[in-house]
């Protein structure tokens, strides 16, 4: 692999389509659909803008936050995942940092073009997301919290299309949080070993993620019925890898645990979106989902 080839490895490309599924469903759930559809065919992309300033900034936020994390691991990688681009010489440690940094300002900016809400947003979750990289991740309970905070605000980055919509939807931040935090719980074991313990909290936290989208059919506008099945899927995916790593809580049932957690990210984000905007827009998201998996053939996801 080139040096061009071995920096993009870095961003996780994979795990940034996720990224992407989190703004189509805060945009979704903002209101912002209701409000395009109201306009003439001639203004239509114009109003679409907002939604691709958004997903350049996601691309730009998540894929600056992952190549930190090859970087503040640089000399436990070299141990441990030698394999990495850093370790194995064919990314730098320098030439990372200008990188991720590049990608954050990025983020930043491209938020900025939606409005101050949003960039105020994107760089919240930079700190964040730096914050996990150098100290967060080596906490056992508040790293998990950390990385999920990312998520929350990454899904609140998409809602702020329409900035009003956060005073009255901040709270379904709390779902990818609980979420995100169940899946760094697994993923502490992908090196080592996990423990059932951990296994059993993750599942829990789950079921908590599961009972959270069922709530939100109080909303008066989610739909559940739009919903359900999209969640039947997100069930299948995320719970037989758990499942299976619980007898033997080995590197390899671990990872495969945490990788299907994270591209099912996708299906959890359109069984929201679903309920909020239809389930033609759910499906939308949905196709995201072979996406990510064929760029996980060819990058690593965790």
């Amino acid at each position: 692999m080139n040096s061009f080839g071995a920096y993009i490895r870095l961003m996780r490309p994979a795990n940034i389509v996720t990224a992407i599924a989190d703004i189509l469903l805060g945009f979704a759930a903002s209101g912002a659909l209701l409000a395009i559809s109201t306009q003439s065919v001639g203004s239509y992309f114009t109003h679409l803008q907002p939604l691709a300033w958004l997903i350049l900034s996601t691309i730009g936020l998540y894929g600056g936050g992952v190549v930190f994390n090859d970087v503040f691991d640089a000399e436990l990688d070299r141990i441990e995942r030698p394999e990495r681009p850093i370790p194995s010489g064919k990314a730098t440690i320098t030439g990372a940092a200008i990188f991720g940094s590049s990608l954050l300002t990025i983020g930043i900016v491209a938020a900025l073009q939606v409005s101050v809400v949003s960039a105020l947003i994107a760089a919240t979750v930079a700190c964040l997301a730096l914050l996990y990289d150098w100290k967060g991740k080596h906490h056992s309970i508040l790293g998990p919290i950390n990385m999920g905070s990312c998520r929350g605000g990454n899904l609140l980055l998409g809602v702020s299309a329409i900035p009003a919509a956060l005073e009255q939807l901040w709270f379904i931040a709390f779902i990818p949080i609980v979420y995100i935090s169940a899946i760094t719980m697994i993923s502490r074991g992908e090196v080592h070993g996990g423990n059932t313990k951990a296994l059993k909290g993750a599942v829990a936290l789950y079921l908590v993620v599961f009972a959270g989208i069922v709530g939100l059919a109080l909303l008066p506008q989610f739909s559940l019925i739009y919903s359900l099945p999209f969640l039947g899927l997100f069930a299948y995916l995320v719970f037989p890898p758990l499942f299976k790593a619980m007898p033997s809580p080995e590197p390899q049932f671990i990872m495969h645990a945490v990788k299907a957690g994270i591209l099912a990210l996708i299906v959890m984000n359109a069984s929201i979106a679903a309920g909020f905007a239809g389930w033609q827009y759910g499906l939308a998201v949905l196709l995201l989902l072979p996406v990510s998996k064929f760029m996980a053939k060819r990058f690593a996801v965790t």
